[in-house]
């Protein structure tokens, strides 16, 4: 039973990374403000850091390729940008230490990599139409607000689950 502990808990990040963004888009916090939640990106650096690099990038893949398929309109690009950063995120802890606090930080600075990233593509292939400027003051900065308190929300949970469960998996 303990094998499907980690996807199950990757769909639901999955899941709720989508509620979330449907429940509190829009005008609900005030101004024009976009607050993207990316949820799956956190759960995708705590696994990659408190798990293993194959498990993390194995599982930045596979939701990659579920985010494309259910929430954009252009397939690949998150297939590419998870696993890309996952494997980024695996070589910067080489460097680093893997405590709670630097992993908050490194979770958040991931998260505004995905949000550059993506908005860089979209601006490539003519999907946005905005300056960088008023995406960091609307979207960019926002997003990294929402994302570090679910990270400071879920860091200590989140680690000792993913450190409890992989080691398990990787007994097996």
């Amino acid at each position: 039973m303990s094998r499907f502990i980690l996807p199950v808990t990757a769909l639901l990040f999955f899941i709720f990374e989508s509620i979330f963004a449907n429940l509190f888009s829009g005008g609900l916090f005030g101004g024009d403000h976009i607050y993207v939640p990316r949820f799956i990106m956190v759960f995708i650096t705590f696994l990659t850091i408190y798990g293993s690099k194959r498990t993390g990038v194995l599982y930045a893949l596979v939701l990659g390729i579920c985010y494309d398929v259910v929430y954009t309109e252009i397939l690949g690009i998150y297939t590419f940008l998870l696993p890309t950063l996952a494997y980024l995120l695996s070589k910067t802890m080489k460097v680093l230490q893997s405590n709670l606090l630097v992993t908050i930080f490194v979770a958040t600075l991931f998260v505004g990599l995905l949000e550059v990233a993506d908005f860089q593509i979209n601006v490539l292939i003519h999907f946005a139409d905005m300056e960088y400027p008023e995406f960091a003051k609307i979207r960019l900065l926002p997003t990294l607000l929402l994302n570090f308190s679910f990270i400071i929300l879920c860091a200590f949970p989140l680690r000792q689950l993913v450190e409890k469960y992989e080691t398990k998996m990787d007994s097996i």
